[in-house]
């Protein structure tokens, strides 16, 4: 499991520096990007929102070295109400909705219940959490996985995986890493996020709205899916240990702690010239 040390919302970017602060770029009309004052942060997350003229409020999450939660920005279902967690090991954020893996395997949350994405009270020795807009995706320490909420798409379809070691979740699409090194997707195909069939020695993946982004054990990056922001013009980039994926936009990290951007920079997303100590992920 490795903690995210970057992220990317809809509208606004966030990254973990090695001295356990925080940066954020983009916009941050909701508060999304008032993280000056986290301290003692291990890591980080931000609620992504698809791409679609009346979406865009987000929020940002950060998990404090004592296990306990803090949380910025939109909080129209509640999502930001995560002070009272204790014993966190792992967030995860999506549309309306923060998750949290405590050390005995369960998992909290906070936000909105309509679609059934909150409904994680049962799982049991769970590892690593993803939220997509509607849904959320676990993975459990048998390299199966588990999934609840919106699956009109067939995005919760998860429990034939196996020997899955991470997992992402997009707007409408679930991907999972497996220990050969391989990729596994399922949910909507119209963008050719699924597109993953022929990755090999992938050893990290995200997922975008439309997109997924993947780092080979080589540091080279590979993404299908929509690129009409440029999100997916990743090939030229080295050395790179971790990504996320935005709703339109792509960022990575580089062994040497600086972050590269690709895609959509209306609103300053991709603004992340001088982030140039970000922690390294372990």
């Amino acid at each position: 499991m490795r903690s995210a040390v970057i992220a990317a919302g809809r509208r606004h970017s966030v990254g973990l520096r090695a001295d356990g602060t925080v940066i954020a770029a983009g916009a941050g009309a909701s508060g999304e990007c008032r993280v000056k004052d986290w301290a003692h942060v291990v890591a980080v997350a931000a609620g992504n929102v698809h791409t679609a003229s009346n979406t865009g409020r987000s929020h940002s999450v950060g998990l404090r070295a004592d296990g306990t939660v803090i949380a910025t920005g939109w909080n129209g279902d509640g999502q930001c109400d995560v002070a009272s967690w204790r014993d966190v090991t792992f967030v995860a954020a999506g549309w309306r909705r923060t998750l949290g893996l405590t050390s005995n395997g369960t998992v909290l949350a906070a936000g909105r219940l309509r679609e059934g994405a909150c409904e994680v009270s049962q799982w049991r020795e769970a590892v690593e959490l993803a939220c997509g807009d509607w849904h959320s995706v676990g993975l459990r320490a048998d390299g199966t996985a588990v999934a609840v909420g919106n699956d009109r798409r067939g995005q919760c379809t998860v429990s034939t995986w196996r020997n899955i070691t991470s997992i992402a979740a997009g707007y409408l699409h679930t991907v999972g890493l497996t220990a050969d090194g391989h990729v596994v997707a399922v949910g909507d195909r119209s963008t050719g996020a699924l597109n993953v069939s022929t990755w090999r020695d992938v050893v990290a993946v995200a997922a975008g709205s439309y997109h997924t982004v993947g780092v080979t054990a080589a540091g080279r990056v590979v993404a299908v899916g929509s690129s009409d922001f440029g999100q997916c013009d990743v090939a030229d980039w080295r050395e790179v240990v971790a990504v996320a994926a935005g709703s339109t936009h792509t960022l990575g990290l580089r062994a040497d702690g600086t972050v590269l951007a690709a895609g959509n920079n209306q609103h300053g997303q991709c603004d992340i010239t001088g982030w140039n100590t970000i922690r390294l992920p372990h």
